[in-house]
């Protein structure tokens, strides 16, 4: 597929019009939308749109009622939840609103974590957790519990453990919404130039025009619809 005469690379994560409800109300509606390698990828909407629904269906957190969702050429939604289990250690990564650090770790085991269950040699997954935190200027922090962190440095450790096991995708749902604007913009500059240095596709979830502007491009979820005109490999 070409884009003013342009090559651009078929999709890392897709969703194939995908539908998801809680009891009666639909969260999705035939919900389609790509994502290639290293695109940063922003979907928008009004609280209760279900872009949230959509970051977890394509994470293989939620599975679908209908539809289908791909990653790296392979259905994601029939697999085993063993086996989802096991892509979102290896290769997705994640970012919260809150962080959602483990609160009983200090900031060097959170980072480390996902190594460790990935069973990683303990030396080793230190040592890469150590470089990601050089990076994200929280090496001398690394000691401390993350509620000893600010809002800001405890969404930068969120990130390094995002990406310390080099994921091939990153799914940010409003990191920025707990934090200040000034402090908003530095993270998201963080993680969008960090996934960059590494190659990483990024879903961020937001209703930030300002955390979107840091995307290659955005979506729009209204009443559970998104139209994507990348999706099945041709422009619509």
């Amino acid at each position: 597929m070409t884009v003013d005469g342009l090559p651009v690379p078929g999709p890392l994560l897709e969703a194939r019009a995908i539908d998801r409800s809680y009891g009666r109300t639909q969260a999705l509606r035939e919900a389609s939308l790509s994502v290639t390698p290293g695109e940063i990828l922003a979907i928008m909407g009004p609280s209760g749109s279900g872009k949230s629904t959509l970051l977890h269906c394509l994470a293989g957190i939620f599975t679908p009622d209908a539809g289908e969702v791909w990653f790296d050429g392979r259905r994601l939604d029939t697999l085993s939840d063993a086996r989802r289990s096991e892509l979102r250690r290896t290769a997705f990564g994640f970012v919260f609103q809150f962080g959602e650090l483990v609160p009983e770790l200090t900031v060097a085991d959170n980072v480390a974590l996902p190594l460790l269950l990935g069973r990683a040699g303990r030396k080793e997954a230190y040592r890469r957790a150590a470089g990601w935190l050089q990076r994200l200027e929280l090496d001398t922090l690394s000691g401390r519990r993350t509620g000893e962190l600010s809002g800001g440095q405890a969404q930068r450790a969120a990130i390094a453990r995002a990406l310390v096991t080099r994921p091939k995708v990153v799914f940010a749902d409003e990191p920025t919404g707990a934090l200040d604007s000034l402090t908003g913009e530095r993270v998201m500059d963080l993680l969008v130039g960090l996934a960059r240095e590494e190659g990483t596709s990024v879903v961020v979830v937001t209703h930030d025009a300002r955390v979107a502007a840091c995307a290659d491009r955005e979506v729009m979820v209204r009443d559970g619809r998104v139209t994507d005109p990348y999706v099945g490999g041709a422009v619509r």
